[in-house]
């Protein structure tokens, strides 16, 4: 779409006629319709003279002209209106209505629908509505009635009449876009200034083939409406595809490995973009924590012995008052297990698979360069703990040092939107460098009688969330919270111990294939980025290479 606005304002989208009347006689009558305007008293002689245009970026045919874009239009020209002054059936726009690139308008609404408090600008019928506020700098549309606009959206009405349609294409051409962002850098709300605004270069093409761009542009761009709508629905139908081929791979039901052999033959043609990637990320979580990633072992030790030696292990801890005693969690009921695993598994609940759980330091951090660094929300990252911020607390607190972090700690986020609640990671740094957030809970693996990754993996898993956390989330209202007590309650998949490490072995397997996979997938589309952009590039500066 760029590259037909740049193609249509270089003069390079249709021929020429040397029948059009030039754009420079066009000027001339700009000129005298000025001094007309001034000597009724309709305009000052001031807002009349011509500014002095910037540097032209590129250059345009024999019969087009460049020009100061205040000598052409009068720059904000719509009337300031006071909100209590507004007719209430009268259109108001505001720039959330507008689309961004085409310049569609998505919603049309009136000053009794809006009921607006702030400041207005009045436009007509056939003023250019360009939105002068980044980043909605591609926001530019052609009044085709009168109205009120937000005064971020600025009218700019030609002295003559000219094709509106190809002054608003032609205020969304790249250069344009690129000028007023460079104006913009450094600025917290940047805008296009007025002084900034009219002195800007604009192609002024003669008035007959600004209509015959115009019809090209539309033309075009209609094509390519049909091309990306063709695309969404290839896209569409692969989507569909390649879930229906995940679902069957957990699915209880089906040809465990039929399914298998029919995703290898089709997950490849079928995985064409690096955001598909994910999906299948999560495909393999769930394969894990079902029991489908690798073989059962019948020697392998089951599970029920592991949650045994798990409760000796915290008896002991507590015996040596290193953690306080807690009341037994009850064996969940069958009728609340999620879903099917194999025999030699059994369901836990969180709690009863980890030695204990921990709420984080209530000690208010701050950001220093000296104390114990503090783990957030935000550093729970793809399932792993990653140091990224530099909030600290004293080393002189008095949670210290029971509330360092240890290798292998998971670190689970109990509250904050609904996205969010439920993030866990494993931490795989030193042991007693950081402590963690009030609004994180500390799970302690044991290291001798679990896997911590594969419960890591666990309690990634989509099926996890879907079973265990978005059930208690559903309930509530406001910000969500999962309290420790629920977290505790939740279940878990617990394969034996030997089955964990082969299952964390093949996940790591996978995922790096994966991450080759979706590095491969960026790198092309990257390549087919750059070569798209420099065969258009070669297009705008070679005549023989547009032709």
């Amino acid at each position: 779409r760029r590259f037909v606005l740049d193609l249509a304002v270089r003069g390079k989208l249709v021929p020429q006629d040397p029948d059009d009347e030039p754009a420079s006689e066009l000027l001339k009558r700009i000129e005298k319709e000025k001094a007309r305007l001034v000597k009724a008293g309709g305009l000052r002689a001031k807002k009349a003279a011509d500014p002095m245009m910037g540097e032209a970026p590129f250059d345009l045919p024999y019969n087009w002209a460049w020009a100061a874009t205040g000598a052409v239009f009068i720059y904000d020209a719509g009337d300031k209106r006071d909100p209590k002054a507004l007719e209430k059936g009268l259109w108001l726009l505001e720039l959330e209505d507008v689309e961004k690139d085409t310049g569609r308008l998505l919603e049309r609404m009136t000053v009794e629908q809006r009921e607006s408090q702030s400041t207005k600008s009045q436009f007509r019928a056939g003023d250019i509505l360009y939105g002068k506020l980044r980043p909605y700098l591609n926001k530019v549309l052609v009044a085709d009635e009168t109205g009120y606009s937000t005064t971020e959206i600025v009218a700019l009405r030609p002295y003559l009449p000219l094709s509106s349609n190809y002054c608003a294409l032609a205020l969304r051409r790249p250069d344009f876009v690129e000028y007023v962002t460079k104006l913009g850098q450094g600025t917290k709300m940047p805008r296009l200034r007025t002084e900034d605004a009219v002195v800007a270069p604009f192609p002024l093409p003669p008035l007959a083939e600004q209509h015959r761009i115009v019809a090209k542009v539309e033309e075009l761009m209609a094509l390519l409406d049909r091309i990306e709508a063709a695309r969404a629905g290839r896209e569409l139908t692969r989507n569909r595809l390649t879930a229906a081929t995940l679902a069957r791979l957990t699915d209880p039901k089906a040809d465990a490995p039929a399914a298998a052999r029919f995703a290898l033959d089709t997950l490849a043609p079928l995985t064409t973009r690096p955001e598909q990637i994910k999906t299948l990320r999560q495909t393999i979580l769930n394969l894990a924590v079902r029991g489908k990633l690798v073989p059962q072992d019948p020697a392998d030790e089951p599970a029920s012995e592991l949650l045994k030696r798990i409760a000796q292990e915290r008896k002991a801890l507590v015996s040596a008052k290193r953690i306080r005693r807690e009341d037994q969690l009850a064996a969940p009921g069958e009728d609340a297990f999620p879903h099917l695993i194999p025999e030699s598994w059994l369901w836990s609940k969180v709690g009863t698979a980890v030695l204990f759980t921990e709420y984080g330091t209530s000690s208010k951090s701050e950001p220093t360069q000296s104390g114990v660094p503090v783990l957030t929300m935000g550093n729970i990252q793809d399932g792993k703990v990653i140091w990224g911020n530099e909030k600290r607390i004293p080393t002189t607190s008095e949670e210290l040092p029971t509330l360092y972090v240890k290798q292998f700690d998971l670190l689970y986020n109990r509250t904050n939107s609904a996205e969010l609640v439920g993030k866990t990671g494993i931490y795989l740094g030193s042991d007693d460098r950081f402590s963690f957030a009030s609004y994180l809970i500390r799970l302690r693996p044991s290291q001798v009688n679990t896997n911590p990754t594969y419960l890591n993996i666990a309690m990634n898993a989509p099926s996890f969330r879907e079973t265990q956390i978005l059930p208690l989330i559903k309930k509530q209202t406001g910000q969500a919270n999962v309290n420790g007590t629920s977290l505790k309650n939740m279940l878990l998949p617990l394969p034996p111990l030997a089955e964990q490490h082969r299952i964390v072995a093949r996940v790591d397997t996978l995922m790096r294939l994966l991450d080759a996979l979706e590095a491969a997938l960026s790198a092309a589309a990257t390549t087919r980025a750059r070569l798209l952009d420099a065969t258009l590039r070669a297009a705008l500066t070679d005549t023989g290479a547009a032709a």
